[in-house]
């Protein structure tokens, strides 16, 4: 009988004992209290404390948590606008006094999650209120930074830090977006045109810049062109005035009549005309007749005086 009352002792001790004894995972931190009251934190593994007495009254997560937002701000134009977003953020640090910020700040998880968003959306919808319609959408890493600046110090007083807020999605009423779409399908229009016109401009004046450039390199080629043309008829007389004095050296040396220089340059300049004339129509007296009295205005103008002689009989 003493046997079995002494087992049942030692079993309940053992009962009492195995009772105290629990187990924190990882990325948690246990918070003790004592009668309602805060005793002390323990880390992750097995742990021990007063049977009956002390309690495990939270087990707080250190680990980063996620939460996705949803919410409607307002611009200084009064134009609606719509928020997705994600907020990162985790407990500050695993110091005994933030640990107890975070179990005792609010009586669950729930009401801190209502609180942080709340904050969250107050502060975007504060910045969003300041800024018009248009400026939105360019703004959003500076809404970002707005945020961190203001609720930090208020998450600091929770024992929470945020990590991260991104803003994923911005939109407006299907009223506005369609008029947003208008003024940017006008702006381009616009910006295109001003570009064709450019570009008008630029072709324009560059076809008048080799416009320009040929005409004046047409005009010097023209103007080197003809004195080399003026070039090539003075040595052209010079020659057919060396060739015909040389003939009539010549003729004169040989008792023949000089008129025969001037009957073969009118035969000769007959026959250029018939097979050099490519069709034009020019009329010539062939005649004998027509002959002779070319063949006199030939040499009155040969026997009429140059102006270098008539300047010599002057003196």
């Amino acid at each position: 009988m003493e046997f079995i009352t002494n087992f049942w002792w030692v079993l309940v001790i053992l009962l009492v004992v195995l009772s105290g004894l629990f187990t924190v995972n990882q990325g948690y931190i246990g918070v003790i209290t004592m009668f309602g009251k805060y005793r002390r934190i323990v880390k992750p593994g097995l742990n021990i404390k007063i049977p009956f007495i002390e309690r495990v009254y939270r087990r707080v997560s250190v680990q980063n948590r996620s939460v996705e937002l949803e919410f409607q701000a307002v611009t200084q134009d009064q134009a609606n606008v719509y928020f997705k977003s994600m907020l990162l953020y985790a407990v500050q640090n695993e110091l005994e006094e933030t640990v107890k910020k975070v179990a005792f700040k609010f009586i669950d998880e729930r009401n801190l999650m209502q609180a942080l968003v709340r904050t969250i959306e107050g502060n975007i919808r504060a910045f969003v209120a300041t800024k018009k319609q248009a400026e939105v959408l360019g703004l959003r890493r500076e809404i970002v930074q707005y945020v961190k600046v203001e609720i930090d110090h208020t998450l600091e007083e929770w024992g929470y830090h945020l990590l991260d807020l991104q803003i994923n999605d911005i939109t407006f009423d299907k009223m506005i977006l369609d008029s947003m779409s208008k003024v940017v399908a006008s702006n381009n229009l616009k910006a295109a045109a001003e570009n064709e016109g450019q570009a008008l401009l630029i072709t324009k004046t560059k076809s008048a810049e080799a416009e320009g450039n040929a005409i004046k390199i047409s005009a010097e080629a023209e103007r080197e062109a003809a004195r080399l043309r003026g070039q090539g008829i003075a040595l052209f007389r010079e020659e057919v005035a060396k060739g015909v004095s040389s003939a009539a050296v010549e003729l004169r040396q040989a008792n023949l009549d000089t008129n025969f220089i001037l009957f073969s340059m009118w035969t000769e300049a007959i026959k250029n005309f018939a097979e050099y004339g490519k069709g034009n129509v020019i009329f010539l007296d062939g005649s004998t007749e027509g002959m002779e009295h070319t063949m006199k205005q030939f040499q009155a103008m040969m026997m009429r005086p140059s102006g270098t002689d008539a300047l010599k009989k002057g003196q």
